[in-house]
């Protein structure tokens, strides 16, 4: 059994920051568990471009308010808690952040924790 509080995976190296976000990675590929579990903030008034070509994730809205662009066919959604999207097909998006958001991220397949955005705003694929 594994159990961990947000507060302790904030105060450690499990807490990872850049312009737009920070992300604190809960739930690990090293804990076995197949898949990875993140609670991230995305500061207001910030416009994050992302596309996990490596990931499959699944974002559930806890606070904020914000709107998610496909880039690909230019759809636009409204972002909200009780919002869950899912990137079921490595789609090219951006989440734009009126209000700072709080989501929970899962990941497939599990980060290792050290991965930030590359110039695509992607994860590479890392192994242990």
């Amino acid at each position: 059994m594994i159990v961990r509080t947000l507060q302790e995976c904030e105060n450690s190296e499990r807490r990872v920051r850049s312009e737009t976000w920070q992300s604190v990675r809960m739930l690990l590929a090293n804990d076995k568990m197949g898949f990875s579990f993140h609670i991230t903030t995305i500061y207001a008034g910030t416009e994050t471009p992302m596309h996990y070509q490596q990931h499959l994730e699944s974002v559930y809205c806890m606070s904020g308010k914000g709107r998610l662009v496909n880039r690909d066919d230019g759809k636009e959604f409204e972002i909200v808690p009780g919002t869950l999207y899912i990137l079921d097909k490595h789609d090219r998006h951006t989440l734009f952040a009126e209000e700072e958001l709080s989501l929970a991220c899962v990941f497939n397949p599990p980060i290792t924790g050290k991965e930030v955005h590359n110039s695509e705003g992607s994860y590479p694929l890392v192994s242990e």
